[in-house]
């Protein structure tokens, strides 16, 4: 599946078998393949607990575990609707590392999404680079939180993708973010409407869209906006109560590209 472009295998495991394998081995071997298109992750779905219809586990291109994925949120939340995991497509409930997820179907393919609210706000950091210190916002969301940057630069800089990237890669192994950093490079276009890429840790180089990098997007401009990303558009409509973020709803697009039954 993808959403916005942004790709995963998405695996059921209601018995444990594959948890009990190591299914970082697995994600390592199905996003990175010595041949053929790299996926961005893989995203494990496993009986839900209480009144949550499903879990959500994510791993990263590396194999490593992710605290949650907005775009895959989105694709959970579609398979399972489509394969009867969810009791409602209007309240659908489910568990990542970060916390719990809800969302809701809109149409076919496009669902939305509450992401985590923000657990860290530094609206103003300083982060080094070997090529000097670059001034950006610094935005955890959930608990534990992914770690996002984002980093406003000019027009211009989207022509350049590769001294982009270098720089992205930069950020993304600073000492100033102690667990790294998924780093958004973001140009205002319009009002509440952007154009932004994201360099994603894990998978060590941009990526046609990041759902947790829009919301923090969102939460660093103080404002619900439009973010246009090489992939498609995502929307996301922050609810803040002064200066506090109350609530991130992530709206965007889901395709199924292929499906696969057995065992």
């Amino acid at each position: 599946m993808n959403g916005a472009g942004n790709s995963f295998f998405v695996l059921e495991d209601p018995e444990g078998e594959l948890r009990r394998q190591g299914p970082g081995a697995l994600a390592r071997q199905l996003c990175r393949p010595e041949e053929g298109e790299q996926t961005d992750g893989m995203i494990v779905l496993i009986p839900g607990d209480g009144e949550e219809d499903f879990g959500m586990l994510f791993y990263n291109a590396d194999g490593s575990l992710g605290e949650m994925c907005g775009n895959g949120a989105r694709c959970a939340a579609r398979y399972g609707v489509e394969h009867g995991l969810v009791r409602d497509d209007q309240n659908i409930r489910f568990r990542a590392t970060a916390g719990e997820i809800r969302g809701r179907r809109i149409t076919e393919d496009l669902y939305e999404v509450c992401l985590n609210n923000p657990s860290v706000m530094d609206l103003r950091r300083c982060a080094a680079t070997p090529e000097g210190t670059v001034e950006c916002s610094y935005v955890e969301l959930g608990d534990p939180g992914i770690p996002h940057a984002v980093v406003r630069v000019g027009p211009e800089a989207f022509a350049d993708l590769d001294a982009l990237r270098e720089k992205g890669r930069a950020l993304r192994y600073s000492a100033s973010f102690p667990k790294g950093a998924n780093v958004s490079f973001v140009c205002p276009t319009g009002p509440r409407h952007v154009k932004a890429i994201t360099f994603e840790r894990g998978v060590e180089d941009f990526t046609l869209a990041c759902g947790t990098g829009a919301g923090a997007i969102a939460v660093s401009l103080g404002e619900s906006v439009q973010v246009d990303m090489p992939g498609g558009t995502l929307s996301i409509s922050l609810v803040k109560d002064g200066e506090e973020v109350r609530a991130l709803y992530l709206t965007g697009p889901t395709e199924v590209e292929s499906s696969y039954t057995g065992t």
